[in-house]
C-alpha cells in the first residue's frame, strides 16, 4: 500500500516540473526580449561624428561623441552623420585596389567633354567636400554624394563648353576648377544640402587617346608658328633701331653738308663783292692780280712744272717773284 503510493507521488510530480520549467524559460525569453528591445536605445556617437535623435520620426535633438540612451523604436529612433572626414567624388575615372596595387579606370561617359572651340578633351577631376550642416544633409537630401557628384559634372561640362581648348588645357586651368567649386557650391546651398565644397582639382586634362597625335601635330604648327613670329620681332627690334640710327646719321650728315656749302657759298659770295669793288675801283690792276692768282695756284697745284724757252714764245714772268714767293 505504501509503495504504491510513493509509485503515485512521483508520476504526478514530473508533468508539474516539466510546467515550471516551461514556465522559467518563458520568463527568461521575455526578460530577454525586454532587455534587447531596450538594448536598441544606448548608442554610440564617433569623434568625427554627431548623432540626430527622432522623436515619431521627426528629428528633435542631436548629440555629441560618446554613449548615449533614447526611447526605443518606434518612440525615437537615431542617425549618425559623419561631420569631420573629408569625402572624395572621382568624376572620369575610379580608384581601385586591383591585388593591392592601386590601378586607375577611365569612365570616358563622364571625362569626354565638348570645349568652347568644338574641339573634345579628357578631363579626369577629383572633388572634396564635407558635411557643414548635418540635418539639412540628413533630412532634406536623399543622397548626398550622387548630389555632389552630378552637380559638379554638370559644372565642369559647362565650364569646358564656354572655354577653347587652349585655356582649359593650360593657362585656365587654375581659374575653371575655382569657378566650377563656386557653382557647385551655388547649387548645393539653393537646395539646402547642408554640404560644403572644399576644392575641385582638375586631376587629368587632356586630348582623348584617339586624337592625341593630330593634337600634338597641331600643337607643334602653333610652336613653330610662334617661334617663326618671335624670330621675326627679335629681327625687326635689332634692325629697325640700327635703320632708325643710320638714317639719323644721315640726315645729320646731310644737314651739316648743307650747312657747309651755304657758309662757303656765302663766303665765296662775300668774296666776290668784295673783289667786285676791289674791280670796279681799279680795273686793270684787280685784272691782273686775280689772272696771277689763278696762274700761281695752278703752278703750285702741279706736279711737274716744265718752261720752254724759245724766241717763238712770250717771256714768261717769274711768278713767285712777282707774287712774293721763293723761286
Amino acid at each position: 500500500m505504501t509503495d504504491n503510493f510513493e509509485i503515485f507521488d512521483v508520476e504526478e510530480e514530473k508533468p508539474r516540473r516539466k510546467k515550471n520549467y516551461l514556465k522559467r524559460i518563458f520568463w527568461l525569453v521575455v526578460v530577454l526580449l525586454i532587455l534587447g528591445y531596450f538594448s536598441t536605445s544606448i548608442y554610440q556617437v564617433g569623434p568625427s561624428e554627431m548623432g540626430l535623435v527622432l522623436t515619431f520620426g521627426k528629428y528633435t535633438s542631436s548629440t555629441g561623441p560618446g554613449i548615449h540612451w533614447r526611447l526605443p523604436y518606434p518612440f525615437q529612433s537615431h542617425r549618425i552623420v559623419d561631420i569631420k572626414t573629408l569625402k572624395k567624388i572621382e568624376i572620369g575615372f575610379r580608384t581601385v585596389n586591383y591585388r593591392g596595387r592601386v590601378e586607375y579606370q577611365p569612365v570616358t561617359e563622364e571625362s569626354l567633354m565638348i570645349t568652347g572651340d568644338e574641339n573634345i578633351v579628357s578631363l579626369e577631376a577629383v572633388v572634396q567636400y564635407r558635411i557643414a550642416d548635418p540635418v539639412k544633409f540628413a533630412f532634406r537630401i536623399l543622397n548626398g554624394f550622387d548630389m555632389v557628384k552630378f552637380a559638379t559634372e554638370s559644372v565642369l561640362r559647362e565650364m569646358v563648353a564656354i572655354n577653347p581648348i587652349d585655356n582649359v588645357l593650360t593657362s585656365e586651368r587654375d581659374r575653371i576648377a575655382m569657378e566650377t567649386a563656386a557653382k557647385v557650391q551655388k547649387i548645393l546651398d539653393e537646395y539646402g544640402a547642408g554640404i560644403k565644397v572644399e576644392n575641385v582639382y582638375l586631376q587629368e586634362v587632356a586630348p582623348p587617346d584617339e586624337v592625341v597625335k593630330a593634337f600634338d601635330d597641331v600643337n607643334s604648327a602653333k610652336q613653330d608658328k610662334e617661334k617663326f613670329i618671335n624670330e621675326a620681332n627679335r629681327y625687326a627690334n635689332d634692325v629697325i633701331p640700327k635703320a632708325q640710327g643710320q638714317a639719323q646719321k644721315i640726315l645729320r650728315d646731310a644737314e651739316a653738308y648743307s650747312y657747309e656749302r651755304v657758309a662757303i657759298a656765302t663766303g665765296e659770295a662775300k668774296r666776290f663783292k668784295a673783289m667786285l669793288k676791289e674791280y670796279k675801283a681799279a680795273k686793270d690792276i684787280t685784272e691782273k692780280r686775280i689772272i696771277l692768282e689763278a696762274i700761281q695756284d695752278l703752278i703750285q697745284n702741279s706736279k711737274e712744272k716744265i718752261i720752254v724757252d724759245s724766241p717763238n714764245t712770250l717771256k714768261l714772268l717769274n711768278l713767285p717773284e712777282i707774287g712774293g714767293g721763293t723761286k
